[in-house]
C-alpha cells in the first residue's frame, strides 16, 4: 500500500523523537534481581542481585527496549487458500494449521515463536478465525466507520480518520493469548468440543490506537449501563462475532483495553483485524474482536451467540452431551472466561531434541515462557526433575519493563506515544531460563515447569477438562529417554494432526492419562496392552502407472462413464452403476470430484477392499491441488435457490431445534437458506449429513432419511437415534457429535441419493428403471423406521393409492417405538389397506402386542412363501445390520429372489 492511498502514523519513518535501540538485552537477567539459588538449584546465575541489576540497566541504556521483530510482508495467496473465501489474504506457509484449510485458525511453530524473541512478527503471530476473513480495500480504510451506541448520552459513528485525528494515539506491548492454548493435552485425555492447539496459541506485539475509555467518555454512558458489546465485521453461520467486556473494566486505564489500528509499525493484516480491532490486554483472545463495527453499551452482558456458546470453561463433570441437552450451562455468566489463567511452557529442549551426554557442555539451559492474567504479574517460575519433590527457582526477564523505564515520558514510536511509565499492570508475556546440570538431567524421567504470580495464582499439578478444552494450564511436562549416552525430550503434544508427545505414546500403549500420574503404571495396577494398530486395505491396482490430469477427470463428471478421486487416485464408477446399494446416484454425485471424505467415512472394509476393480489410475500432483478443499455452498448467496439439496456439492443448514422423543432418540430441525426453500428430497431416498470431528477435523459423514413432509419449505426434519458410549463398545461419532451442538451450529448435506423412489400409486424407481408394485411388506427395526415411514406416509395420504402395506416394526421397548403416534394416524381408518405389527423382545407385562424378534417365525406367518407374482410384491427393509442379514437370509429361504427385496 502506497502511503499516497492512506495515511497513518506509524508509516512515518522517523517517528522516534529519541531512537530507541534495536537489540535485545539477552544475558544477566535482571528486574526483578535473579533470585537466589534453591536447593539443588544448578544454575550459574549470580547470587549477587545488585550486581545483576546493574549490569541490567546498563544493557537497557545500550539497547533501551525491543522494536518489532524483521518482518517479510507474505504477498502471495498460498495454494491453500486459492479456493476459500480468503483467497484474497496472503500468509506464510510456516503456520501450522489446526482446523484444515478454512477457517484459518493457526500457530507458529514453538521454537520459531521463540526465537522471535520477546515481539512477534504479524506474519507468526496466532490467528484465530472463525470464518472468513473480510474484505477491506486499503482506499477505504480512512472512511472505516464503527459505531458507539446503546445506552450512551451522545450515540457516534466515526470513521478511523477521525478516530486518528481526534484523540491521541498511544503504542503499547501487549501479549494475546488464545483460550484454547495447550488444548491439545486436553484433547488426549478426553475429547473437548474444541481443536488441537498447541503451546504457541500465544503472541505479543506493539499496538498502536486509542484507549477504548476515551470514546467511551465522548458518547457518555448512562445511569445503568454495565457493559459493553463489541461486534465485528465477521459475518458468521450465527451472525456477526461478537462478545462484551464489563464498562468498569473498559473506563478504567489500568485494564488497558483499546481500539488498535497499528500493529508493530505497520497497519493491522488482514488476519489481525485490518482495519480496527479492539485489544483486551490481560483476557483471552477471544475479548478483542477484530474488524471493529459496533461498540454497544447494555446493561447486561452480550447475547451474541459466540459469546454464549464460546469462551466458557464449564464444570468438569458437564460432559459434552448434557452441554447440548441443557442450555442453563451456557447461559450461567459465571462460567464464562474473562482474565488469563497462569500459563508457562518449556521451549528448550525442543520436542524430539537428542542430546549426547558425552559430548556436550556440562549444563544445559532450560528456556520458556510464561504468562499471568488480568495484568498480574508473573513473579515466579519453578523448574522440579522429581515430580515436584523440590523445585528450584529459573530466573525471569520482563521486556515489558523496558518500556516502562527506559522510554521517555512523551517519546513517540510507531505513531503513537509510549504510554508505560505510569502502568503497573503487566500485560505481556515473560522469558525464563535456567542452568541445569547435565548429569542432573540424565538422572531424571521429565522436566516439569510452573509459574505462580503476584495474587499467588500458581499452574496446578493436575489437568482441569471441561467441554471446550480451554483455559488449559497444568505443570508443563517434558518427558527424559536415554539410550546409551543419548537423552532424548519429548513434548506433551504436537499441534493439530500433527503425530509425536509423550501424551500420544501413553495412550499408545493403553495408559491412563488422567490416573494422576502423567499415565505413568503405578503399583498395583495392571498393564495394558499395547494398541494394535488398524490394517490398511489396498486400495489400488497393481503395476498401474497412469497420471491422469484434471481435464480428463472432468470429462467424466455426469452420469454416463463417471469417475471419481479417494486419496488422489482415479476410479471407473460406470460399472458399479447399477450393484451399488446406494443407488448410481451415489457415483454420479461424487463424478469429477474428489470424494475421499464420503467414500472413507461411509464405507466399509469390503467395499474398500473392492476398489482395485475400478481403479483407473493417480491425478497428478498439479491436479490434487485444484481439487484440494471444494467450496461449500455459501447459506447468504445473492441468488436463492429454489432446491436446498445438491448432488455434488454441500449444502449449510443451521440446527435451530432438538426435540427428544425417547431416551437416546431426537428430532433435529435444520433451517434452511430461506423460508420458501424446498428440501429437495424425493420419497424413498436419503441425503448425507456431515461434521467434522472437532479436534481431528475428520469429516464424520452418515446418511439419513428425513422425516420432514416432501412439501415442507424452510425446515429439515431428522430423527436420529443417539448412540452414545457404553462400558462394552464406543458410541457412534456421528451421533455423538450431533446430540454435543449447540443449537445455532451449522452442518452439512448433500443429495439426494439412494436407488429407490416412489412416484406414487404402486409406481417406483429401482436404479433408474420403473416398477409396478401392488404389495409393499414393510420390515423395519429401531431408526430404520425413516425411510419405510416415508414410504408408507405417501401410500396412505393418497386415497386413491390402491398399493397395499404390512409393517411389521421390531423394538426392543415400548418406549423405543419410533414415529409410533404419526403411523397409528396413517394406519387409522386405513385398516384394510395397511397390517401394522409392533414386536418387542423386551415388553412389559403391559404390553398387549407381539413378543420376540421380527425373526423365522413371524415372517413366516404374516409374509409366507413367495407368491411369484411377476415382481408385483416388494419387501423394503431398513434397521440394524444383524436384523437385515437374518431377515435377508429368511426370506431366501421363503423363495423370494434378491430382486424382490429392497434394503435402504
Amino acid at each position: 500500500m502506497s502511503s499516497s492511498t492512506v495515511i497513518l502514523p506509524y508509516m512515518n519513518t522517523n517517528v522516534n523523537t529519541t531512537k530507541p535501540g534495536t537489540g535485545l538485552p539477552d544475558a544477566n537477567f535482571g528486574l526483578p534481581p535473579t533470585p537466589p539459588k534453591s536447593e539443588g538449584n544448578a544454575s550459574d546465575a549470580s547470587d549477587d542481585s545488585s550486581n545483576a541489576s546493574e549490569e541490567a540497566s546498563e544493557e537497557r541504556l545500550e539497547g533501551r527496549y525491543p522494536l518489532a521483530p524483521p518482518s517479510t510482508i507474505p504477498l502471495d495467496v498460498l495454494k491453500e487458500d486459492l479456493k476459500t473465501p480468503d483467497n484474497h489474504v496472503p500468509r506464510d506457509p510456516r503456520l501450522i494449521r489446526l482446523t484444515g484449510i478454512h477457517p484459518f485458525n493457526v500457530e507458529a511453530p514453538l521454537s520459531a515463536l521463540y526465537d522471535e524473541g520477546f515481539l512477534t512478527s504479524p506474519e507468526l503471530f496466532y490467528v484465530r478465525n472463525h470464518g472468513a476473513v473480510p474484505e477491506v480495500d486499503d482506499a477505504t480504510i480512512p472512511d472505516w466507520e464503527f459505531s458507539i451506541e446503546g445506552l450512551v448520552k451522545h450515540p457516534i459513528t466515526m470513521t478511523l480518520r477521525d478516530l486518528i485525528a481526534d484523540y491521541e494515539q498511544i503504542t503499547v506491548p501487549i501479549t494475546l493469548v488464545c483460550a484454547g492454548n495447550r488444548r491439545k493435552e486436553q484433547n488426549q485425555v478426553r475429547k473437548s468440543k474444541g481443536f488441537s492447539w498447541g503451546a504457541a496459541g500465544v503472541s505479543t506485539a506493539l499496538w498502536t490506537g486509542v484507549p477504548m475509555l476515551e470514546v467511551l467518555k465522548r458518547a457518555v454512558p448512562l445511569r445503568g449501563a454495565k457493559y459493553v458489546c463489541m461486534e465485528g465485521a465477521d459475518k458468521l453461520p450465527n451472525g456477526y462475532y461478537g462478545t462484551s467486556v464489563k464498562l468498569n473494566w473498559a473506563m478504567d486505564p489500568n485494564r488497558g483495553i483499546m481500539l488498535a489500528h497499528g500493529m508493530n509499525g505497520e497497519m493491522l493484516r488482514p488476519d489481525h483485524g485490518k482495519p480496527l480491532r479492539c485489544v483486551v490486554p490481560g483476557q483471552i483472545g477471544g475479548r478483542s474482536v477484530k474488524w471493529l463495527k459496533k461498540l454497544i453499551v447494555t446493561a447486561a452482558p452480550s447475547d451474541n451467540w459466540y459469546h454464549i456458546y464460546d469462551n466458557r470453561v464449564l464444570p468438569t463433570m458437564v460432559s459434552p452431551e448434557q452441554s447440548a441437552n441443557e442450555p442453563k450451562w451456557w447461559m450461567d455468566e459465571r462460567y464464562a472466561i474473562y482474565d488469563l489463567s497462569t500459563n508457562s511452557a518449556t521451549v528448550y529442549p525442543a520436542h524430539d531434541e537428542k542430546l549426547s551426554i558425552m559430548n556436550s557442555p556440562a549444563t544445559y539451559k532450560v528456556r520458556g515462557y510464561a504468562y499471568g492474567g488480568g495484568g498480574r504479574r508473573v513473579t515466579r517460575v519453578e523448574i522440579t526433575l522429581d515430580k515436584g519433590n523440590s523445585w528450584a527457582l529459573a530466573d525471569i526477564r520482563y521486556h515489558e519493563d523496558d518500556y516502562r523505564y527506559n522510554a521517555g515520558e512523551d517519546e513517540m514510536l510507531y505513531g503513537g506515544r509510549i504510554d508505560m511509565g505510569w502502568r503497573e499492570t503487566s500485560f505481556c508475556w515473560c522469558f525464563w531460563e535456567i542452568d541445569l546440570s547435565l548429569e542432573d538431567l540424565a538422572l531424571a524421567d521429565d522436566i516439569m515447569v510452573r509459574a505462580m504470580d503476584e495474587s499467588m495464582n500458581v499452574q496446578p499439578r493436575d489437568m482441569y477438562w471441561s467441554v471446550l478444552g480451554m483455559m488449559n494450564n497444568p505443570w508443563y511436562r517434558i518427558t527424559i529417554t536415554k539410550n546409551g549416552d543419548i537423552v532424548h525430550f519429548e513434548h506433551p503434544t504436537q499441534p493439530a494432526l500433527i503425530p509425536g508427545g509423550w501424551m500420544e505414546k501413553v495412550k499408545a500403549r493403553g495408559g491412563n492419562l488422567a490416573n494422576g500420574f502423567w499415565g505413568e503404571k503405578m503399583g498395583g495396577e495392571e498393564a495394558s496392552e499395547k494398541v494394535e494398530a488398524k490394517l490398511e486395505i489396498k486400495m489400488t491396482k497393481d503395476g498401474l502407472d497412469r497420471n491422469i490430469t484434471i481435464d480428463e477427470l472432468r470429462k467424466h463428471d455426469g452420469e454416463k462413464n463417471p469417475w471419481f478421486v479417494v486419496n488422489g487416485e482415479v476410479y471407473d464408477g460406470t460399472a458399479f452403476l447399477e450393484g451399488h446399494p446406494g443407488g448410481a446416484t451415489s457415483i454420479t454425485g461424487a463424478a469429477g470430484q474428489d470424494a475421499t471424505d464420503e467414500f472413507m467415512a461411509i464405507h466399509s472394509e469390503t467395499a474398500k477392499a473392492m476398489m482395485p476393480n475400478y481403479h483407473i489410475g493417480s491425478l497428478d500432483e498439479a491436479s490434487r491441488a485444484v481439487l484440494a478443499d471444494p467450496e461449500t455452498v455459501s447459506s447468504d448467496s445473492s441468488d436463492p435457490r429454489p432446491i436446498f439439496l445438491q448432488p455434488k456439492i454441500w449444502s449449510k443448514a443451521i440446527l435451530s431445534a432438538k426435540r427428544s422423543v425417547s431416551s437416546d432418540s431426537r428430532i433435529f430441525t435444520f433451517t434452511l437458506d430461506y423460508p420458501d426453500q424446498s428440501i429437495g428430497l424425493p420419497t424413498g431416498q436419503h441425503l448425507m449429513l456431515r461434521l467434522r470431528d472437532p479436534v481431528t477435523r475428520e469429516a464424520i459423514i452418515r446418511s439419513y432419511t428425513p422425516i420432514s413432509e416432501i412439501s415442507d419449505r424452510g425446515t429439515l426434519n431428522i430423527l436420529i437415534k443417539i448412540y452414545n458410549d457404553t462400558k462394552d463398545r464406543p458410541g457412534g461419532k456421528l451421533t455423538k457429535a450431533l446430540d454435543q451442538i449447540p443449537l445455532g451450529h451449522f452442518v452439512d448435506f448433500k443429495g439426494p441419493i439412494g436407488k429407490f423412489e416412489y412416484l406414487g400409486k404402486g409406481k417406483c424407481l429401482i436404479g433408474g428403471k420403473e416398477r409396478s408394485v401392488k404389495r409393499f411388506i414393510m420390515i423395519a427395526g429401531g431408526s430404520g423406521i425413516t425411510p419405510i415411514f416415508q414410504v408408507l406416509r405417501a401410500v396412505l395420504r393418497d386415497p386413491e393409492d390402491a398399493t397395499k402395506c404390512l409393517l411389521l416394526d421390531g423394538n426392543r421397548l415400548e418406549e423405543d417405538i419410533l414415529c409410533r403416534e404419526d403411523i397409528d394416524i396413517l394406519v387409522n381408518g386405513n385398516e384394510e389397506r395397511c397390517r401394522l405389527l409392533h414386536a418387542l423382545t423386551k415388553p412389559t407385562d403391559s404390553w398387549t402386542g407381539l413378543r420376540g424378534r421380527v425373526g423365522k417365525e413371524l415372517i413366516g406367518k404374516e409374509v409366507g412363501k413367495c407368491a411369484g407374482r411377476d415382481g408385483q410384491e416388494l419387501v423394503l427393509i431398513c434397521g440394524p445390520e444383524a436384523l437385515e442379514k437374518s431377515v435377508h437370509g429368511i426370506l431366501n429361504q421363503l423363495g423370494w429372489n434378491d430382486d424382490d427385496l429392497l434394503f435402504f
